[in-house]
């Protein structure tokens, strides 16, 4: 098994959100959204960089992107405006298969669907053009933000793996890994659109 194409930097273009590929000179803008509300600070248990820690986060992501490991994006609303940062990662052609995650945005996106609808243009994107199996989604026990999203995508919890790392402040991490796959796509996309279609 292979993907039908490999994953590579696109654009993907919703209602509410544009998700473009990460470039270093979107530093400013993601800079702007990291800080409304001190975000690195008030989500301690999340990988949001800190404002001196972004462009270093930028240049690791692109380093993946280079080595074939990742495809990172930056996420925009209608107006323009930075909200943040998405990716694929773990990208395994065998099955194929890969993950959603290392995702932020800026505080005052939240609740107002541009979430939902990243998740469903990179959910369309991965099943329906890369032709993946599976979509994998992983957050952590404590981010019960982060959780609850996701169980509202349709994604069916897998498991729970203790003490899998160390959260920046040397606390053991429990991770909450969640996915979806190909035959449930069509279910999940329904209800995404659904959600979707209620903020028109």
């Amino acid at each position: 098994m292979a993907f039908r194409s490999t994953p590579a930097p696109v654009t993907l273009s919703g209602r509410l959100v544009e998700l473009r590929p990460l470039e270093a000179a979107q530093h400013n803008g993601l800079l702007e959204a990291l800080q409304e509300g001190d975000l690195w600070r008030n989500a301690w248990y999340t990988s949001v960089p800190s404002p001196e820690g972004l462009s270093a986060e930028i240049e690791r992501r692109l380093g993946l992107a280079a080595s074939g490991e990742m495809v990172p994006f930056t996420a925009f609303d209608a107006a323009g405006r930075v909200l943040g940062m998405t990716s694929f990662y773990d990208l395994v052609a065998e099955v194929p298969r890969l993950h959603i995650g290392y995702t932020w945005n800026r505080p005052s996106a939240h609740g107002t669907g541009t979430n939902a609808e990243s998740k469903l243009l990179l959910m369309r994107h991965a099943f329906e053009e890369l032709g993946v199996f599976r979509v994998g989604l992983t957050t952590q026990w404590v981010n019960f933000q982060s959780r609850a999203a996701i169980e509202r995508l349709g994604a069916k919890q897998d498991g729970v793996m203790r003490a899998i790392s160390r959260y920046r402040n040397g606390a053991l991490r429990d991770s909450v890994e969640y996915s979806v796959i190909e035959p449930e796509w069509p279910a999940v996309k329904a209800n995404l659109e659904m959600r979707l279609a209620k903020r028109a």
